[in-house]
């Protein structure tokens, strides 16, 4: 009898662990730990990024890339690609190379425009700075979304392996719901691939290939819309499609946030529609859902399967019922600043303006510790050199924030 007691309730803690936690109604805590000062402005920024030197790469959503001191002093940086910027499109994600000290390469992700919209785009480039400038060299596009077409949510995120040898790529969904689900077409997806743009050995699909013809949808008005949309072109690959070997992961909607975790753990967030904000813990092969389920529905109102409907797919840790509309993940790592939020992860909020505190296990759990209201829509946040946090308005001017403690 006690060993059935003990059986039962290791179950019982196991399926507890597993179960999915709506965080949307967490209240704003009255007071902030930390004071928030103003650096400088940008035109709609989007990420940041510190070099080894403790100056900070600034994306702008409109198209520039600007390096900026701690003090605020702004350079543009020269050579940056055109962008196709429109609605959520445009200058998204600027990220340093692992190895950086050798090669002195950052990577960008961007909308790249097109003859009908645009497509998402990783490209790596030299960055060569002196005292005066900085510029881009020998620029290289390493991975390109086609076709391009019309839509935003480009996902846009990427996240080195600890072991610097491979990049995590997220794809979204581009509003067209129903390529999230087709294997052969790369919206929707995490994307696993070498530092060099290919596919990564030891993908679930490695060596396979996709249809060499797939369809172009305009985005539809709702997930059962999508299921008819008209297709407005097709796109024939002129090599082998190889989607399906780059990919790692399906069924995610609109991912800006991916990290790993202290643990080694790849967590990503995302939009849910209207209600159902995401954070997922991304594994190998697994399929998160969208748009076949949800815990949201279609802005018109249109429903959509709740997920305990579909055991075979992966279920958020945590969700978000009304949502915060996340904007970053970013994982805390050190002692100098915050010791008390060493391996804690934090999560911008666009529409609740808030910065949102995570604790991970370390064991694929995580619970919400707090969220504080900042007054202003808040896009990114990262952690500074001396462990101080960095955040970005998503505004016009928008800001850029020095967090440090009280």
């Amino acid at each position: 009898m006690k060993l059935v007691n003990a059986v039962l309730l290791v179950t019982l803690a196991s399926v507890a662990a597993s179960a999915q936690v709506n965080v949307g109604e967490l209240k704003p805590e009255a007071t902030l730990p930390f004071n928030m000062t103003t650096v400088a402005t940008f035109n709609l920024p989007w990420r940041i990024v510190f070099l080894p030197d403790g100056r900070l790469l600034v994306t702008e959503k409109v198209g520039p890339v600007w390096l900026v001191t701690q003090q605020g002093e702004k350079i543009q940086v020269g050579n940056t690609p055109a962008v196709y910027y429109q609605g959520q499109n445009g200058m998204h994600g600027v990220f340093v190379s692992p190895h950086y000290a050798s090669d002195h390469k950052i990577y960008l992700t961007y909308a790249e425009p097109g003859d009908y919209g645009g497509g998402l785009a990783l490209a790596r480039a030299r960055l060569n700075i002196t005292a005066t400038s900085a510029a881009l060299e020998n620029l290289e596009v390493l991975w390109h979304q086609m076709p391009k077409g019309k839509g935003g949510q480009e996902g846009a995120q990427v996240a080195f392996s600890p072991d610097g040898k491979y990049l995590f790529l997220s794809v979204g969904d581009r509003q067209r719901f129903t390529p999230a689900q087709d294997p052969s077409q790369p919206e929707g997806k995490i994307l696993r691939l070498t530092l060099d743009g290919k596919p990564a050995p030891g993908n679930p699909n490695f060596g396979k290939t996709g249809a060499a013809t797939i369809p172009l949808i305009d985005p539809p008005r709702d997930t059962e819309a999508a299921k008819t949309a008209r297709t407005v072109s097709t796109f024939t690959f002129p090599g082998p499609n190889l989607t399906p070997a780059e990919t790692w992961a399906s069924g995610v909607r609109t991912p800006y946030g991916l990290a790993f975790s202290p643990k080694g753990e790849l967590w990503e967030v995302e939009h849910g529609p209207f209600g159902g904000d995401e954070l997922n813990l991304i594994e190998k092969g697994k399929n998160y859902g969208w748009p076949l389920v949800s815990y949201g529905k279609n802005y018109d109102g249109v429903p959509i399967p709740h997920p305990d409907t579909r055991p075979d797919l992966a279920k958020p840790v945590l969700y978000w019922v009304p949502v915060i509309a996340p904007g970053n993940l970013m994982f805390y790592v050190g002692k100098k600043t915050f010791p008390e939020w060493d391996g804690n992860g934090f999560i911008t909020g666009l529409v609740t303006q808030s910065l949102n505190r995570i604790i991970f296990d370390g064991h694929g759990g995580a619970k919400a510790a707090e969220r504080w209201s900042l007054g202003h829509r808040m896009r990114d946040v990262e952690e500074g050199p001396d462990g101080s946090l960095w955040a970005l308005e998503d505004a016009n001017p928008g800001a850029l924030f020095h967090l440090t403690p009280k």
